[in-house]
């Protein structure tokens, strides 16, 4: 009788990257992941998904951490399993295009600090924004995974999806995953489309990647392998389900009792989880506390998982958390009208708050961000299908869209970057590259790093932590009869917190603190001293203001090294960009009321502002 072979599929672990992005805010520290990186690395996983899409950026942003500097350290312990990252194709790590010759050296210093795998995607799936990236990870000796960003609409089907497949096999792509970022694939079409995918590239190996917002990734996960998918992407209990994706240890369960072979470790996996599940109160204290564990309402509006708690966090910073219903119901609509894009970082954050803002603004696209503007124009690539041509004719009001390769359009970007940098902040190549893609965030972080550690200003991420118990404690005052002052360090932790809503607002809206909640918390007068010194006379309040449309951070350019957008002095008309608010991700032009001069500007670049603050003096 023959021997019959035994079927396996292979596990990619999340925890380290999309898992907690999805649950954490991505607030994972290096020391986080390296107390436990070893049992990782023994754990028989396929491939550990550690670094890129949002980490990278945060890492700088919010944890005072080098981004290279952790994945350096990553690969020192790793010996046994290969490293995976998420690489946004064109965009790289970030939220645009960035020129041919910054993404190329990216890929090149990341193979050389010791990345094994791309994930490489396009959020519109336009094989023109992946050519650069795969050609150079396939140069410097990586294994390039193309990418399939998964939604349905009248245009996605499984043979547009098979023609885009084969177009990435053209490009030399090693791998395939389907990437089901919102969790909107059924059983059912997993299986058409990873049947349609075998039938017509019968020798290209097919990883799947699901969240289970909806609830069905487990049982998506079953169709796509029966039907020939090789791999799936799960992480530890403690950081799975809700927005993140189903746990190692249920998934082999039910591929166990299957007859699959998964190569996991049980014993490591329980060693992992309970790692995380300690680790838990001290990096998820606020995070999915108001939310759903399954929520069937994405099968409507698609959002991913950690876009839809942004867009709460958001509109809580704009004090209207209570329109989120009118949010996601124009989310569709709005997605509709701009060709059926794929909610995907950058889209999903485009779409998002193109949504917001038609919902807040009152008018449908009384007030459009510079990104939707650019994704109309073609910057973004070629939407899925049509943009609506009234609206398209509006929104451009004259301007031609381009029908190029985007970053064809580019200028070398390595250059400027580094004449723009003073050579004392800079310790490394890698270090131009982070500020090539997020310049702000990138000088912000050198500029810190560059100060003695007892002149540093707290770790944002840090900070958050503190905001976050002093919000508790005065809920716990509030409920209190007659709440005795705090002590001490507690009274320390809401001046503190005080202070950094002062200086930052809600740094990724995921600590939910009203800051009048804090001003309410009974502090000693020895330890509120430093909150009431005596600020300098205020110069005469202007009679007439130009004031903030959302809550954010206020630039007079739209990207740093750029001019500012008008000067103290001059004259503009009616509906002429004055500044910009980055909120939500986005930067978001404030445009003129009237006809009229800007007097003087009443805020610093960089200064965070609320909405309907004053931010000029206009006459």
């Amino acid at each position: 009788m023959a021997k019959t072979e035994k079927k396996t599929v292979r596990f990619v672990d999340t925890t380290l990257r999309d898992a907690h992005q999805s649950l954490w805010a991505t607030r994972m520290r290096t020391k986080d992941i390296l107390g436990i990186l070893e049992a990782v690395d023994d754990a028989g996983f396929y491939a550990i998904e550690c670094w890129g899409g949002a980490t990278f950026d945060v890492c700088m942003r919010f944890l005072r951490e080098d981004p290279w500097e952790r994945l350096r350290q990553i690969k020192a312990v790793c010996k046994k399993t290969p490293l995976q990252m998420l690489l946004r194709g064109q965009n790289c790590l970030g939220y645009k295009h960035y020129p041919d010759d910054v993404l190329d050296r990216c890929v090149a210093k990341m193979c050389e600090n010791g990345m094994d795998i791309f994930r490489c995607f396009d959020a519109l799936n336009d094989v023109r924004n992946l050519e650069a990236a795969i050609k150079a990870v396939k140069k410097y000796g990586g294994h390039a995974q193309g990418t399939i960003c998964y939604t349905f609409s009248p245009v996605h089907t499984v043979a547009n999806y098979v023609k885009f497949a084969k177009e990435q096999v053209q490009l030399g792509i090693d791998s395939l995953a389907i990437k089901d970022m919102a969790g909107i694939l059924t059983p059912s079409a997993a299986r058409e489309l990873v049947t349609g995918l075998k039938k017509a590239l019968p020798d290209l190996p097919i990883e799947v990647h699901s969240h289970m917002t909806s609830g069905m990734a487990p049982a998506m996960y079953m169709a796509a392998v029966e039907a020939g998918a090789g791999a799936i992407d799960c992480a530890v209990a403690t950081l799975s389900g809700f927005s993140s994706q189903p746990a190692h240890g249920t998934m082999h369960a039910i591929f166990e009792g299957l007859g699959y072979e998964t190569g996991i470790k049980t014993d490591r996996i329980t060693e992992i989880d309970n790692y995380f599940k300690a680790l838990k109160p001290e990096r998820a204290l606020q995070a999915n506390a108001d939310a759903e564990a399954v929520d069937v309402q994405v099968l409507l509006h698609h959002i991913p998982g950690g876009m839809i708690s942004n867009t709460r966090s958001q509109l809580a910073q704009q004090d209207a958390l209570d329109r989120l219903p009118e949010v996601l119901e124009e989310l569709p609509r709005v997605r509709k009208d701009m060709g059926y894009p794929p909610l995907v970082t950058p889209t999903s954050q485009i779409m998002g708050v193109q949504a917001v803002l038609n919902v807040l603004g009152g008018e449908r696209y009384g007030m459009v961000s510079n990104e939707t503007k650019q994704y109309v124009k073609g910057y973004y690539g070629r939407s899925p299908a049509p943009v609506d041509k009234a609206l398209e004719k509006k929104i451009l009001a004259g301007e031609k869209k381009i029908t190029c390769r985007p970053a064809d359009l580019l200028e070398p970007g390595l250059p400027q970057a580094a004449k723009e940098l003073d050579p004392k902040l800079i310790q490394t190549e890698e270090d131009i590259l982070s500020y090539c893609m997020f310049p702000a965030v990138a000088l912000d972080y050198f500029q810190w790093r560059a100060k003695p550690e007892g002149e540093r200003d707290p770790i944002p991420a840090d900070s958050e932590m503190t905001i976050a118990k002093a919000a508790a404690k005065a809920e716990e005052a509030k409920a209190a009869p007659a709440p005795a002052p705090l002590g001490a360090d507690d009274a320390k932790f809401a001046v503190i917190g005080k202070q950094f809503v002062a200086l930052f607002g809600s740094l990724g809206g995921n600590i939910k603190v009203d800051a009048s909640a804090l001003a309410a918390v009974p502090t000693t007068d020895a330890a509120a001293a430093p909150a009431a010194e005596a600020a300098p006379a205020a110069a005469a309040a202007p009679k007439k203001t130009l004031n903030a449309t959302l809550t954010g951070t206020f630039y007079r350019s739209d990207a740093p090294g750029k001019p500012n957008m008008v000067e103290e002095g001059a004259s503009v008309k009616a509906g002429d960009p004055v500044c910009v608010l980055e909120a939500m991700k986005l930067f978001n032009p404030v445009k003129a009321p009237e006809n009229c001069k800007i007097i003087r500007f009443l805020v610093q670049p960089g200064e965070n502002v609320s909405k309907g603050s004053p931010i000029a003096e206009i006459e």
